[in-house]
């Protein structure tokens, strides 16, 4: 998820460069669309928490390990969409920057859904002698993430600069990697079987 997550800095952005900038009559700088991001959140957050989560919770039980798989697949089609901008791109057409848009929408929701409910779930599912050092291993997961797609740059790499994941299939390559691994998650989370621990409040001191 985190490999993919903070692509919008970098392979995003690269993309946007070949993109129409004009949005709403404004011309948007190809960095500029990461904006979008924590303005989507505020807006996400109420709407998932108050609205989508608990009708979807009335017709299929939302457990939190549920809500995080819902969230990777939704992460796919969030790839999904800037590897069919780019492969626009490679035919020599210009898209508009709305396209990044709604991908920046649909990866939103997606973090709302994976990042947040996994801190808490990371949390309360840490042993209370264990909990910072569990959360330290979920931040980890981030900067693993990151490695991840620095290593896969590195590996692609050419002697003579050009990549062997050029164009599309490298977003190809990144979206189907998360559809294995979204996959993955559901099947093992059949076998997870959690305890939850809670903090004792502490009195407040006078």
């Amino acid at each position: 998820f985190w490999a993919l997550f903070d692509q919008t800095g970098s392979a995003w952005v690269l993309q946007a460069q070949h993109m129409d900038p004009v949005l709403f009559g404004r011309e948007i700088l190809p960095a500029q669309i990461q904006a979008a991001n924590p303005l989507l959140v505020m807006l996400l957050i109420p709407l998932l928490a108050y609205v989508l989560s608990p009708a979807l919770h009335r017709i299929w039980p939302l457990t939190e390990l549920r809500k995080i798989g819902i969230g990777l697949f939704i992460t796919v089609l969030a790839f999904a969409i800037p590897t069919w901008i780019q492969q626009q791109i490679d035919q020599g057409a210009t898209p508009s920057i709305a396209w990044q848009l709604l991908a920046y929408l649909v990866r939103t929701s997606a973090e709302v859904m994976v990042s947040i409910t996994c801190l808490e779930f990371s949390y309360t599912q840490a042993p209370k002698t264990m909990k910072s050092f569990i959360m330290a291993f979920f931040m980890l997961s981030v900067s693993l993430g990151n490695l991840f797609t620095s290593g896969v740059n590195f590996f692609i790499r050419n002697p003579d600069g050009s990549s062997k994941l050029a164009g599309a299939d490298y977003f190809i390559f990144f979206t189907l990697l998360m559809l294995v691994t979204a996959m993955l998650f559901t099947l093992v989370v059949r076998y997870y079987r959690g305890v939850t621990y809670i903090h004792d409040e502490q009195p407040a001191e006078a």
